[in-house]
């Protein structure tokens, strides 16, 4: 996967001084700005969505942890960065957040990937939290459930392996895709044959088989990855081929028809984390619809409203933003205004 560069400002010997405060920071609404503290508009870019992820704040605030824990703890400091990002008064809300993370080879001054950052995050608190059961309910509110199935095209044996995503890993082809599309292409079933055949237990060797993918269950929070990193040789590029996105999906109209009736769910866009540049060398943003119900951009420090079009923008093609991050919560049936590719 591809890592991508952000803007920001160098301090000798690559570290964040412990007395620097990170000012310009911005209040607009129900968002606030934060400031680049040297390369971390990634983490800045994702705060906003675990900001705008009121699930998550809600189970971090009955987390009431009676240990005193050092700098190293990922979930104490979270909960601490979300609490300080509402109090205007705190001019550097997610600075020890950062040195947490950089305890955690989540580096400062280093380039990352979005998509695995929200990872590493969601397993150290899965690791760290004290409370394991509401460290289980944060899991649940991400946790995709599939079950890959390869049945061997000769004896017609089905081998099944669960698996479970925090975020859904869509496929791209190259020039225009919607949303759909990508669903469609994940599901797609794979003809595994030659160097690439799958071993029979039942055949007891390796046999031509067909691979899909099956799935199980949906999360509240449904965090898609749109995949625009490929590397190949060495060289990582990225697809800058339009994806278009709805406001709101019904995921039995998404998926293909066998997996229809356990997708009954409906889901409205709040989060969008964008990327734009190369592959080696970009910057991060995020579009977040908030509880006010309006959509604002967030560059850093740097926040205003914008419209839905605005965020469409983001779609891809000619465009320098690309959407790379979606992030969608679950409606009820009754909620849920029509999809609008």
């Amino acid at each position: 996967m591809g890592m991508a560069l952000c803007k920001g400002f160098p301090f000798p010997g690559g570290r964040l001084p412990d007395f620097v405060t990170c000012a310009g920071l911005q209040l607009r609404g129900s968002v606030r700005g934060l400031a680049n503290c040297g390369l971390s508009c990634c983490i800045n870019a994702l705060l906003q969505t675990f900001a705008a992820t009121t699930e998550l704040e809600e189970l971090l605030s009955r987390w009431q942890p009676s240990e005193t824990f050092d700098k190293k703890n990922v979930p104490l400091e979270l909960k601490r960065a979300l609490d300080a990002m509402k109090d205007k008064r705190q001019s550097s809300p997610h600075l020890d957040f950062l040195k947490c993370l950089h305890e955690h080879n989540i580096c400062r001054l280093t380039q990352h990937d979005a998509d695995e950052v929200f990872h590493t995050i969601l397993n150290l608190i899965q690791k760290q939290m004290s409370d394991q059961q509401i460290a289980a309910e944060i899991k649940n509110l991400y946790k995709i459930d599939v079950e890959e199935c390869t049945e061997c095209e000769k004896c017609r044996n089905v081998h099944r392996t669960p698996n479970i995503f925090l975020s859904f890993p869509l496929p791209l082809h190259e020039g225009e895709n919607t949303l759909m599309d990508c669903f469609r292409m994940f599901f797609k079933p794979q003809r595994l044959e030659g160097s690439e055949a799958f071993y029979c237990v039942k055949c007891e060797e390796k046999m031509s088989s067909t691979q899909r993918c099956k799935l199980v269950s949906l999360p509240s929070i449904l965090c898609i990855n749109l995949k625009r990193f490929r590397s190949s040789r060495g060289y990582t590029r990225k697809l800058k081929d339009k994806v278009s996105f709805p406001e709101s999906i019904n995921m039995a109209e998404m998926l293909p028809e066998e997996h229809s009736q356990l997708a009954e769910r409906r889901y409205r866009l709040y989060g969008v984390v964008v990327h734009t540049g190369m592959p080696m060398m970009g910057h991060y943003t995020a579009y977040i619809y908030t509880t006010d119900s309006k959509w604002y951009y967030i560059d850093d420090s740097h926040t205003h409203q914008v419209s839905w079009e605005e965020v469409q923008s983001t779609y891809g093609g000619r465009e320098r933003e690309t959407a790379y991050m979606l992030l969608y919560r679950t409606l009820s049936s009754e909620a849920a205004p029509e999809s609008n590719p």
